[in-house]
């Protein structure tokens, strides 16, 4: 990275600890988890019912994919249960927007514009508001997306496939999804002139990875496939006895979540009221319109659309929306995506109309951080 991606990057930390209020999350599942591993188990101490996990054959187990557990070894080694899980989501979000200004200059975007829209990314979108509470779900989506943007820096820098095959696995490992990601990174290694052994490196990570998380469904589930979501929705409230948590009934409701749901309207202070269920992207982040202007380079523009498509389906299909939040953090999964679109759109420089759709981005992203610091997690 360079001085100024690294200056991005620290300066988002920054903001992201200060807006965080310094807290130590209480559903650090991820560190439950982490200090299991340590001794040598997969399924954790359970403390109640404040911890969302699995019980299975009469132990609880994460069902959240394990890479921000992997992260937290080191420090939970030294400080057990006490090591705080919100610090790795800010620590993650600095890197997520240091990767995304790296990005930014290669596609030569000037700095200003690059200001701007580094800061949609952290503010207009949930990866602050994911980042200053670092619960287990949130530090999922600030891991995904601090490893999407990592892979995407690779792939127009240095193009070495074992890189981007590691980051997109740590990505998926972060949040099932972006595994999707992974065959569109490896259309873009192999485009323009192919490498073999750029290609077999990329392979190598990937099946790796697979074997990994082969292995890790075998010691908790007793097979290869991961169970852990599918069984939770056969016993939650919101689910359903049998079949698929993925349906295409759930089609609209996601849809109306998405583009739809707007805050209530009250008398008093703070007179807009965001639903606990979140707030669409329409009215969050409507600087994400940008991405649809995207037109060169063809090939790295084909792709994300691909990829955004792909990752954002599992979304679409799910049972629930994210549930407790503010905006739509299941957007996450597929932002970086039109992040980069947005980019590419804004080569030629950011019309005025992009810049007030940015601000008004950004305002939204800060007052719902601070509306949840007040409201919502008050002195917490």
């Amino acid at each position: 990275m360079t001085k100024r991606a690294l200056a991005a990057g620290a300066a988002a930390c920054a903001v992201a600890l200060v807006v965080s209020h310094f807290r130590s999350t209480a559903y650090n599942n991820y560190v439950l988890l982490a200090n299991a591993w340590l001794h040598g188990r997969a399924w954790i101490d359970w403390p109640g019912q404040y911890i969302d996990a699995l019980l299975y054959h009469g132990r609880y187990y994460v069902i959240e994919a394990p890479m921000p557990a992997v992260l937290l070894l080191p420090w939970v080694a030294a400080a057990g249960v006490h090591a705080n899980q919100t610090l790795l989501a800010v620590v993650l979000c600095g890197v997520a927007v240091g990767a995304a200004w790296s990005i930014g200059e290669r596609l030569g975007v000037r700095p200003r514009d690059l200001a701007l829209l580094c800061a949609f990314l952290l503010a207009g979108t949930d990866l602050l508001w994911c980042a200053m509470l670092g619960d287990v779900w949130f530090v999922a989506h600030v891991s995904a997306a601090c490893f999407t943007f990592l892979a995407l820096a690779e792939l127009v820098h240095g193009r070495r496939g074992w890189l981007v095959a590691l980051w997109g696995a740590c990505a998926a490992a972060s949040r099932f999804s972006l595994v999707l990601a992974l065959p569109v990174y490896a259309a873009l290694l192999w485009s323009g002139v192919p490498r073999f052994r750029r290609y077999a490196g990329f392979c190598a990570v990937v099946l790796c990875a697979v074997a990994l998380s082969i292995w890790y469904n075998e010691v908790r589930w007793g097979t290869a496939l991961d169970i852990g979501y599918t069984t939770w929705f056969h016993q939650d409230a919101a689910g359903a006895p049998s079949g698929s948590p993925f349906r295409l009934s759930y089609l609209p409701y996601e849809l109306w979540s998405f583009f739809v749901q707007v805050p209530s309207f009250a008398a008093i202070a703070p007179f807009v009221v965001p639903s606990f269920s979140g707030v669409a992207l329409t009215w969050t982040s409507p600087a994400l319109l940008l991405a649809l202007w995207a037109r060169r380079p063809q090939p790295l523009v084909a792709s994300m659309w691909v990829a955004a498509f792909l990752t954002a389906a599992p979304s679409f299909l799910y049972y629930v929306n994210g549930f407790a939040q503010f905006g739509m953090r299941h957007a996450l999964d597929f932002e970086p995506f039109l992040f980069v679109l947005m980019l590419a759109a804004a080569q030629p420089g950011l019309a005025t109309i992009w810049r007030v759709l940015v601000g008004w981005s950004v305002s939204v992203g800060a007052w719902g951080c601070w509306y949840w610091n007040v409201f919502v997690r008050p002195g917490y």
